[in-house]
């Protein structure tokens, strides 16, 4: 038996940093969205918990692997599987690559051995692993709350044409919440307004209610990264907003041609034109 699963990327529409807590985490509000970039997971029987990548750390450090153990060890299952990890979405990126690759290790894994656990235990065992995995056991559009662990689904998604680009470098999320401020006063997302204005393709009023606050301290740390933004903004994008921990900056266009246009203006930066997901993924 084998099979393969694709893992969606993710952007952030906007991400409200509230405060730290106990264990270190910080408590967060953020809308995810799934985009049409994905790693592909492939799973075979082996004797033991085998992971098979181009990724260049140890495999107790990949969350393929964690998210297999801890999987194992939660049902007490004695079998193995080889894992083979491909990968398309940037590492460190902002895009939520690793906790993408980590759920569909979660389903592939309950399917594989046939295990026949709800969606509700495998977000119980996300949790475990980081802060968004629960979310890609939901998706497409949801609203994250708590660590990132609380989801909850948005049911009007829309797809729209966005340009990726990443600089060359690669951020840890601990670095760009380190580096974060919690005692800044801000003015608390609209929700309402935020899912109105997406409904509506009302990209005037979404500049407006958007922000991620991890955006000013990783453009102090990394100031091609604000670049990249304006570079964005001046060539078209309706909005311009970095994903998550970045380093990646989307921008929003009216159509893929557009936004295909000013990808080739982007330099040597990694670039991408996708649209934003509105339904699961099928495999």
């Amino acid at each position: 038996m084998k099979f393969t699963q694709k893992t969606p990327a993710k952007i952030n529409w906007f991400l409200s940093v509230l405060n730290k807590r106990d264990d270190g985490y910080h408590n967060i509000i953020s809308a995810l969205q799934y985009i049409d970039v994905f790693d592909t997971l492939s799973f075979e029987e082996a004797n033991e918990v085998e992971v098979i990548s181009d990724l260049d750390i140890p495999a107790e450090d990949n969350l393929v692997f964690m998210a297999a153990v801890l999987l194992r060890d939660y049902t007490s299952c004695n079998r193995g599987a080889r894992i083979t990890l491909k990968k398309d979405i940037p590492v460190a990126a902002g895009l939520g690559g690793g906790s993408s690759d980590a759920a569909a290790t979660l389903i592939g894994l309950n399917q594989f051995w046939e295990l026949r656990l709800d969606r509700t235990e495998l977000i119980t065992i996300a949790a475990h692993i980081g802060s968004d995995v629960p979310f890609f056991l939901s998706g497409p559009f949801s609203l994250i709350t708590g660590r990132g662990e609380k989801v909850s689904d948005i049911p009007d998604a829309l797809s729209v044409d966005i340009l990726l680009v990443k600089p060359d470098i690669g951020i840890p999320a601990s670095l760009a919440y380190e580096s974060f401020s919690t005692e800044l006063t801000k003015k608390p997302i609209d929700i309402k307004l935020f899912c109105s204005s997406l409904v509506e393709r009302d990209f005037y009023h979404l500049q407006r209610v958007l922000t991620n606050d991890l955006e000013q301290p990783v453009f102090k740390m990394y100031p091609a990264v604000r670049e990249i933004k304006e570079q964005l903004i001046e060539s078209g994008a309706v909005l311009s907003m970095m994903s998550g921990s970045g380093p990646t900056v989307y921008g929003i266009y009216h159509s893929a041609d557009e936004a295909e246009e000013a990808a080739s203006g982007m330099g040597d930066n990694w670039c991408r034109v996708v649209k934003t997901l509105i339904r699961p993924v099928d495999n």
